[in-house]
Formats: structure tokens, C-alpha cells, sequence
């Protein structure tokens, strides 16, 4: 149908739209619902009300549209009604572009560009009217060409059809081509390109104009995101409302289970308060003519921790005994950490250079010597810092008569001596320690400390040298202090330099970690020397967050940390930020922290996780995409996951709730674990769920090698936490460990399992006297996220004793509580449910639509072509069996299974996958490993 101008045809067309949703409705049971008459009258009074004045220039109604795109075309959708001038796009953007364009042209990558097609779709939520639109295209300096057909269509109520009378389609460089057409009342707007390349973007912007004597149309109302609130704090609430016309009657509202306060309920942007716990829908409401549009989000009240936070164990000296880690951990002492170690000290890298040379070369600027410039990345110091850790660390596993592991120690304790003095040499008199500083261009890089470098990492380098000094000092017993002295003599420059004072400066890095390790480090301090002497660093950290403020999502800094409420931005930056901000929140009791925090937890876990405990879509620069999307080409980088397991650690501590240590455990076996090869030779920087490459044995940017085996092997700190009154079990590990200051004394806890392959844990509860305190039992619960959902459950404990006494199996925030007076060989003996479940996930995840994956324990599963005749089928109906393998990996437990075609299905662990994989072939796109498989 062609709609010209005139009241009837306007009327008409609103029928027959009517006429169509009201069919749909029917069809859905919503005819009893208020929207429908609502939207009837709101859809003839737009048809037949006219405007007292008629504006002098068109309005885009693009602003308030959704759009959509269809296609493998080039035209990124997103950007194209977002209302900004294309001539405003910076230049180093264009630059970028036209740089893309160039290479799209090459000769080798000529199969990308072959003609394609593309539909692009906008979407409102109450019908427009429209006669004109405006499309700016731009060829990158005649780099890329423009499609050779351009067709607009509208949604009659029924079907899409072409506007009628187009006139333009115009294809000029670098400005706003014009299109107009009989005016048109519609909900969609399809514009169809034909025959252009699929790679860069020409298409820059879409205008859509509204007819100049059409009615007002409602405003785009976004109320914000939803989040989580602590009774008797603020959630900050910043609206946004996008329209064309006069906006009035702007109102927020609530409904819920208490009263919620506005601080101002006409304000788009106010705070609210509420009085009571529970799920509470916010919306904000707002009008333009006779047309209102609302938007609510939803807001999730709790009470703050009611208790004090949990005490960390330190790792120190321990035995693991456990047929998994034992090899595990063996593979990172003899094989991975020496790697990272002979990679540090080489000089002729091509890729993934700045080791220790950097070190030498900064020391000899210190003594004003001739000195060599600064090699690779300018935060190159941190993968020097993490392997030292690891070292550290790794002289902490008992080797129980392992030779290669001995003498894999020994060099490591040689490597230690003769590294400490070089790093050390480049730490400067006042405490200050970067040596891309050091060995800076003193043109470009003026000061320490300054905005024009928050990219420089000065916070990142130092954050990672003082925690390596925590498991130094751990490992020597506090007999040996240097690196320990050091920390201190740094993060006392950091305090005397940055803060509020009038001779500090205001400051925070673009890259976080060290407001993770000044906290850590504070509460260290304070434990080994008392008398609140780390305070001042646990301090400077929440200055540090506190200062994040004007920058940009990539890095966390676009609003204060206190009202950020979504996952976003570059994912490892993101988790060492949270990490740290649930530290502050737990020793400072901020209630906004709080908020912010479970905010952030619940967004990131309920939202933007992954099966296999990774987190980081890839869809901005390494890191989160938008809500649900959950691409198996994830980024899911290892230090992300390895940053994860720190957050989780923290919300452990602060809210002594096992469901943290479900998902660290979780993140621990499946997104970390598998990082590294089963020979420990190569690693993965990224960890997509569907696979096609192997590992790496370095990287460009090697930011991952020592931060893996650094956290993987703090077994004592993920096993246990302490509180006043006893031990939290947070890991099955078969392990000795020492467990320091609980009621009074230490205790030795002997885990004897074979877990994750089997249920039975033994543990053995050794107080250095008897005593009476509690032993908390975590009961592993599988329902990690709301995202995923697996069959059977499995959130309870098979059976559980004391001394051969069955101990009640009562539960309280995933913990049986075991309070009794404790003496030497005490044994609790329990077993975990290990059955293989089968998992489907929300269907809000597209990329996950028809799709299932298998779980046994804590681990997710993959199939490998080195297995399976063809990965790409769906499964079968019949139930899948856990194996014991002795032919694979050492021995694992594989899941067997048929596909729907009848032959075998085996699945391996994720962790394992990927060490089988054959030379591919030119032009093989398959995978050759996945998680998720056909239903």
C-alpha cells in the first residue's frame, strides 16, 4: 500500500497494522492484555492528530529506532543511526579504515571480496511517519566501491513492500546522499543493498526524516541498567531518553516488596533507596505530544555482608597428593616455568621480547652508563614479575623424591639468586620501579604518573612486583626480605606521591593490577608486622578506584566505580578492577562498593559467562560484548580467567558463600587449567570454545605465561579460608597443607581423594592441640550461572561422617557445618555425586540455540575429531556413560555416548583438548575441537 499524506490513507494504514498485531496477539493469548486497546488509540491518534506547528527541518527519527542486519556485507549496523556526522569520525578512525580498505584489495585477499548482498532493518516501537531518507557513503579515497543497487521497503502491517515514487539513491563520496518517497506510516524500515564488497563498510550513516506535518512521535526511553543494591545504600540511576519532539510528564516509578525512595523521581539522573531485600522493577516514564514510552530495569536489594570477611591462608609449604594435580603440577615445575624462565633471559626474541635484559639496561641508565633502549611491549616487566612468582611458588610443592622435580628446583632456587639482584638493580633510590620508564623517551614520556600515559602500565609492572614479593617472603619464611623490602620501599613512593594532598598528584592507570596487590599486600603487611602498617596501602587502592572517572568503558573508567553496574570493556582490566573493588568493599565496608560489586558479579555471571568458566567475548578490544552474547569464537583470555578466580576468591571472603568457590573451581579445571598443552610446552592466549588452532609456545604479547602457573599452583589459598571460629573447605584437592591461626592453633588438613574422577574424599583434621572449632564442608553445587542449566542437578552431598558418624546434611549457603572439639586424626569422610550431565543454554544465548554440551564434576567436555568421525553431527537419544580411560592422557574418565547417526561419541575434558590436532590443510575450516554439539 502507498500512503500519501491525507488523514484517511494515515487511518487506514493504522488499521490494517492494528489488524495485524492483533492476529498475532490472538495467537499468543494476549488479547485480555491493556496494551492492545492502548496501542490501537495511541496508533489512530497518531494518524489523525496534527501539529499546531510545523517544524522548519526534518527529524531523524533513526535516533529512536533498533536496527538489525542481515547479510555477510560489510555495514557495521550498529554505529549507522547512532546520529553522529560521519565527517566528525576522528581521523586516526578513518585512517584505520582506509588502511583495512587497502589491504581488502591485496591480491591474497581476494576471495573477501566478492560481491555480496545485505539487508539493513530499523525498527520503532509505534509507528512513524516517514518520506525521506538521508545515506552517507564513503569509498576510502576510491579504496572500496559502493553496492550497484539500493532498494527501500516498509512494513504495510502484513508484508514489506517498496515505497512507491523513490526518487535519489544517489552514491556520492563522502556526504549525506538524499532519497524521497510518498510519505509512509510504518513500524519498520528495510533497506536493501545489492552487489557490494563484503569488507570495509561504505554505508556510514542512515537517516530516517520524519514528514514535516506528521504527529509527535514517543521517546526512545532507556531507564539503565539492571543491578543490585545494599539496604541502606544508593543505587545511581542515569536515564537516558532519546527523541525528535518536545519531551514532558518524565516520572520515575517502582514497584516491589518495600518503599523505594527517589532522590529526585523527575531527574534522569538520581539515586534510589529502598527499605527492604528482594526484586524490585524501576521505571522511568516519559511523554512527547499524546505519545508515552516507558523503560524499566530491574533492581535486586540485599542485606550487606553481615559478618566480618574471612581471612586468607597464604600459600606456604604444602604436599599435593592427587593423581591429576600431582601431574599437573609436575608439567608446570619441569617444563613450563623453565621455559618462561630461559624466554626471559634471551636476548634475541623476535616476538614477546623485554625480558630480563630490560632490567640490565635500566640499572645501567641508573648509574648513568651507556644503556640500550627498552625492548617489547612497555609493560614487558610483568611477565618477569609473574615468573619469579612462580618460581617462588613452585619451590613451595613438596617434591616427595621426584627427581626431575628436584632438580627442576634447584635451578629455579639458582635462577632466583641470580635474578633478584638484577631486578633489584633497576628499582630506583626513591622506590619507584618501571623500566620502560627508566629507559624512557624522555620527550614523549615527561613524568610519572600523568594522564597523557595511563597507557603506559605503570600500576599494571609494579602491581604484579609486589605480589611476587608476598610468595618470596612466603617461601623463605621472612629470612629473606629484599624483595619484600623493595615492595615496601615502592608502594611507599606510591603513597607519598599520589592522593588528595597538595603535593600529590590525582591519578589512576589504564591498566589495572596494582590496586589488587596493594590490598593484598596491606593485609600481608598487617599480619606480619601488625600495627596497621599496610593500611596505607589498602588505602591507596580505594584512591586508585575512587579516581576512575571521564575515561572510557575500555578500561572502567567511563563513570565512577561505585555506579558501575555491567561488565564491560578490555575483560582483564575488568576482572583485576572487580577483584580489587570487592577487596575495598570488604575492608572499608563502602556500601556503594558493595552494590557496585554484586553488580558487577551478577551481570558478568548471570549474563556474560561462559560454560567453561571464561569470561571476554571478544566483541570490543578483548574483552565483554553485550548481554547474552556468547559466541563460541570466545576470547576468553587465560588471564581473564586467572583475574576471575581472584574476584571469585574475594566475593568468597567478603560473603562466605560457597557458591564463589563452585565457580573458581569451575574457571579453575576448565578455562585455566586447559590453557597450557598436556606437555606443558605450549599455551593459549585465547580459549575459544570451538577450536581450530593449537597453542603457542610464546606469544607477541606474552602477558599469560607466568600469571598461569602462578595462580594454578596457589593451591593452600583456593583450598581454604579461615574465619574466628574455624576452616572453610573450598577445593578437593589431596594435599597437606597447614592451615595457620584457627581458634588458637594450626591445624594440618589432609585431603586424601581422587577427585574430580571420583566422589570419595577423606579429610584428616590434625589441630596442633585439641580444640573446638568448626570445619566448613563445601557442597559442590553445578548450577554455576543462571545461564546454563544442566540434567541431573547436582547440589547435594551422596554422604557424610565423623569418625565413621553420619554427620546431618543441612546446608546453609552451601556449607555443612561441623562444629565439635577437635583432635589429631579426627576423619571426615564425604562423597560428592559425579554423574554426566547434560546441559542447554538459556535461550537468550542465540549462539547457543539447538545446542547442548556434557559436564562430569566440575569439568565441561569437548569432542575432537581425533575421536569422533565427524563432530558436526547431533547427538543421540541414548544416555551418555562416564568411562574410566587408561589408554588416554595418563588415565581420565571419558564420556561415552552414540551421534544421532549412530557411531560412537567420546569426549575428553576440556582441559585436554587440543593435543592431538593434525596439520591442517589449506582452506579446512572445520573445527577440530568444540563444546557445544547439535541436539
Amino acid at each position: 500500500m502507498i500512503i500519501d499524506s491525507s488523514f484517511e490513507s494515515c487511518k487506514l494504514l493504522s488499521k490494517k497494522i492494528y489488524k495485524s498485531i492483533k492476529l498475532t496477539a490472538m495467537k499468543k493469548h494476549f488479547t485480555n492484555s491493556i496494551w492492545l486497546p492502548a496501542l490501537l488509540a495511541t496508533m489512530l491518534g497518531f494518524s489523525i492528530s496534527s501539529c499546531k506547528e510545523v517544524p522548519k527541518e526534518k527529524a531523524n527519527l533513526a535516533v529512536l529506532a533498533s536496527v538489525q542486519g542481515y547479510g555477510r556485507g560489510g555495514t557495521q549496523v550498529n554505529p549507522l543511526n547512532d546520529g553522529e556526522i560521519p565527517n566528525e569520525v576522528s581521523e586516526q578512525q578513518r585512517n584505520w579504515m582506509m588502511q583495512a580498505a587497502e589491504q581488502a584489495n591485496q591480491p591474497q585477499y581476494r576471495r573477501y571480496n566478492r560481491l555480496v548482498s545485505q539487508t539493513i532493518e530499523y525498527r520503532w516501537a509505534n509507528p512513524v511517519c516517514i518520506d525521506e531518507v538521508q545515506l552517507y557513503w564513503f569509498n576510502y579515497e576510491g579504496l572500496a566501491k559502493f553496492p550497484q543497487a539500493q532498494r527501500l521497503s516498509y512494513w504495510d502491517g502484513e508484508q514489506f513492500t517498496p515505497v512507491s515514487n523513490a526518487q535519489g539513491y544517489g552514491l556520492e563520496n563522502d556526504q549525506f546522499n538524499t532519497t524521497t518517497f510518498n510519505e509512509v506510516t510504518t513500524t519498520r524500515l528495510r533497506l536493501e543493498l545489492d552487489s557490494l564488497p563484503r569488507y570495509p563498510a561504505t554505508l556510514l550513516e542512515w537517516k530516517v526524516m520524519k514528514t514535516l506535518n506528521s504527529p509527535a512521535v514517543a521517546p526512545l526511553v532507556t531507564a539503565g541498567i539492571d543491578r543490585d543494591v545494599m539496604i541502606g545504600g544508593n543505587t545511581y540511576l542515569s536515564a537516558e531518553i532519546k527523541a525528535v519532539d518536545p519531551v514532558k510528564n518524565i516520572r520515575w516509578s517502582a514497584k516491589g516488596p518495600g518503599k523505594v525512595r527517589f532522590s529526585d523521581p523527575k531527574a534522569l539522573e538520581t539515586t534510589a533507596s529502598v527499605s527492604a531485600p528482594g526484586k524490585y522493577i524501576l521505571t522511568l516514564s516519559a511523554q512527547s505530544g499524546k505519545m508515552k514510552a516507558e523503560s524499566d530495569l530491574e533492581l535486586i536489594a540485599h542485606y550487606p555482608p553481615q559478618e566480618e570477611r574471612l581471612d586468607v591462608v597464604y600459600t606456604k609449604r604444602y604436599k599435593i597428593n592427587s593423581p591429576l594435580w600431582n601431574e599437573r603440577a609436575k608439567v608446570l615445575i619441569t617444563s613450563w616455568i623453565p621455559w618462561c624462565v630461559a624466554q626471559c633471559e634471551r636476548t634475541d626474541l623476535t616476538q614477546g621480547q623485554g625480558g630480563l635484559d630490560n632490567f640490565v639496561e635500566a640499572a645501567k641508565a641508573l648509574r648513568g652508563k651507556p644503556h640500550g633502549r627498552h625492548l617489547g611491549y612497555v609493560f614487558s616487566n610483568a611477565w618477569v614479575h609473574q615468573t619469579v612468582e612462580s618460581m617462588c611458588i613452585a619451590l613451595m610443592v613438596d617434591p616427595q623424591g621426584d627427581k626431575e622435580i628436584i632438580a627442576a628446583q634447584n635451578k629455579m632456587k639458582k635462577t632466583l639468586e641470580k635474578w633478584i639482584p638484577i631486578i633489584l638493580s633497576a628499582q630506583e633510590p626513591d622506590g619507584y620501579l618501571h623500566t620502560a620508564y627508566t629507559l624512557r623517551d624522555t620527550t614523549r614520556w615527561t613524568s610519572r604518573w600523568s594522564p597523557r600515559n595511563r597507557g603506559d602500565h605503570e600500576g599494571y609492572v609494579a602491581g604484579y612486583f609486589i605480589e611476587s614479593a608476598i610468595n618470596h617472603y612466603t617461601l623463605t619464611e621472612g629470612q629473606d626480605t629484599r624483595l619484600y623490602e623493595a615492595a615496601k620501599k615502592l608502594s611507599d613512593c606510591w603513597v607519598k606521591n599520589i592522593g588528595p594532598g597538595p603535593d600529590q598528584v590525582e591519578w589512576y592507570d589504564g591498566h589495572q593490577e596494582m590496586e589488587q596487590a596493594l590490598v593484598r599486600f596491606g593485609r600481608f603487611v598487617n599480619d606480619m608486622e601488625g600495627d596497621g602498617k599496610g593500611d596505607s596501602y589498602i588505602a591507596l587502592a580505594k584512591f586508585l578506584l575512587d579516581m576512575r572517572n571521564n575515561g572510557s568503558e575500555y578500561d572502567q573508567s567511563h563513570v565512577p566505580v561505585q555506579q558501575q553496574y555491567e561488565a564491560v570493556g578490555h575483560a582483564v582490566r575488568a576482572v583485576y578492577n572487580y577483584s580489587a573493588m570487592s577487596d575495598v568493599a570488604a575492608e572499608t565496608g563502602d556500601i556503594d562498593y558493595q552494590s557496585a560489586v554484586m553488580s558487577l558479579w551478577n551481570n558478568m555471571i548471570n549474563k556474560k559467562y561462559y560454560v567453561t568458566g571464561g569470561v571476554g567475548s571478544g566483541e570490543t578490544s578483548e574483552g565483554f560484548g553485550p548481554n547474552y552474547s556468547l559466541r563460541n569464537s570466545a576470547y576468553c583470555e587465560s588471564c581473564s580467567s586467572c583475574g576471575l578466580i581472584f574476584f571469585q576468591h574475594k566475593m568468597n571472603i567478603a560473603y562466605h558463600d560457597a557458591k564463589y568457590a563452585d565457580l573458581y573451581e569451575e574457571t579453575m579445571y576448565n578455562a585455566l587449567l586447559g590453557s597450557l598443552d598436556f606437555e606443558g610446552k605450549h599455551f593459549y592466549y585465547t580459549n575459544p570454545l570451538t577450536a581450530y588452532n593449537g597453542r603457542d609456545a610464546w606469544h607477541v604479547c606474552p602477558c599469560c605465561v607466568g600469571n598461569i602457573p602462578r595462580t594454578l599452583l596457589m593451591i593452600p589459598t583456593w583450598t581454604y579460608v579461615t574465619g574466628k571460629d574455624g576452616i572453610y573447605v573450598n577445593m578437593y584437592v589431596g594435599s597437606t597443607i597447614k592451615v595457620e591461626r584457627v581458634a588458637g592453633t594450626d591445624v594440618e588438613m589432609v585431603q586424601e581423594t581422587d577427585y574430580p574422577w571420583k566422589g570419595e574424599v577423606s579429610i584428616i583434621v590434625n589441630p596442633k592441640e585439641d580444640k573446638r572449632f568448626t570445619v566448613y564442608v563445601r557442597v559442590p553445587n553445578r548450577k554455576t550461572s543462571e545461564l546454563y542449566t544442566s540434567v541431573p542437578e547436582l547440589n547435594t552431598l551422596k554422604s557424610l561422617s565423623v569418625n565413621g558418624e553420619t554427620v546431618e546434611m543441612k546446608a546453609d549457603r552451601g556449607y555443612i557445618a561441623i562444629t565439635r572439639d577437635w583432635k589429631k586424626g579426627d576423619h571426615i569422610d564425604l562423597e560428592i555425586p559425579l554423574e554426566v550431565q547434560q546441559i542447554t543454554a538459556d535461550e537468550k544465548i542465540e549462539a547457543l540455540s539447538g545446542l547442548t554440551a556434557l559436564r562430569y564434576g566440575p569439568m565441561i567436555y569437548n569432542v575432537e575429531k581425533a575421536d569422533n568421525k565427524d563432530i558436526n553431527l547431533a547427538v543421540g537419544s541414548e544416555p551418555f556413560e562416564a568411562v574410566w580411560r587408561d589408554d588416554m592422557f595418563k588415565g581420565i574418565v571419558g564420556i561415552e555416548g552414540k551421534w544421532a547417526d549412530g557411531s560412537e561419541l567420546l569426549a575428553i575434558p576440556n582441559y585436554l583438548r587440543m593435543n592431538r590436532i593434525q596439520p591442517r590443510q589449506e582452506g579446512q575450516r572445520s573445527p577440530e575441537s568444540m563444546v557445544w554439539m547439535k541436539q
